[in-house]
């Protein structure tokens, strides 16, 4: 019988290298990211990302997020003064787009938070992923930073712990009015030709369905 060719993405060379030499470990995270998002990057140019969680780019994430845990683990969460301002962009990135690893994201919450302290990452890092833990989990956001389409076909937030303050948490992080963000977060759905499923109770019920198979929910 014929061997079943993968569709998994080989990963790049650079990727590989060991997370345990702190020489290496920005340009690592640099590589990861830029991984990430040029696989993205071809994923949008076919239509290929807006069909649910795409095989291929579902792969990249968990190769990253394998590699990210073995960095924390090594190294703690890594911080500006351990991989400057771009290299701990580019953790916290990763760790954004590991979705598929709830443990991962929700065990790193409370690291982002300390090194915010510290003034290791910015505050809208924890927010950013604080709220994402919370959408998964099926509870309303803090901050508006999560989107998905409504029930009116548009590209909106996520249900809010408190809208009448949501602006002022937003504010407290370095987030600008939750009104301009939507704005933006429209144009970019148009511009990169994303548009709101068909069929959207179906979607939405097949979002939850996977947040459950892997212990989201």
């Amino acid at each position: 019988m014929k061997k079943r060719q993968s569709n998994r993405p080989q990963m790049d060379e650079s990727v590989h290298r060991s997370v345990f030499d702190e020489k290496t470990l920005r340009t690592d995270l640099l590589a990861m990211a830029e991984y990430d998002l040029r696989v993205r990057a071809e994923l949008v140019a076919t239509g290929a990302i807006f069909e649910g969680y795409n095989e291929k780019m579902a792969a990249v994430h968990e190769q990253n997020a394998t590699k990210l845990e073995r960095i924390v683990a090594a190294f703690g969460w890594p911080g500006v003064s351990l991989v400057g301002d771009d290299g701990a962009e580019a953790a916290w990135l990763v760790l954004q787009h590991a979705i598929g690893n709830p443990e991962l994201q929700r065990s790193c919450l409370p690291l982002l938070k300390k090194a915010a302290e510290l003034e290791e990452i910015p505050a809208l890092q924890v927010a950013c992923l604080e709220d994402r833990i919370c959408v998964f989990e099926g509870r309303p956001q803090r901050y508006g930073t999560q989107f998905d389409w409504d029930e009116h076909a548009k590209m909106s937030p996520h249900p809010l712990q408190d809208q009448g303050r949501v602006d002022e948490h937003r504010k407290s992080v370095g987030l600008g009015p939750l009104s301009e963000t939507t704005q933006e977060i429209r144009m970019r759905a148009a511009a990169e030709g994303h548009r709101c499923p068909r069929d959207l109770e179906r979607s939405q019920k097949e979002k939850a369905d996977w947040a459950r198979s892997v212990g989201w929910r």
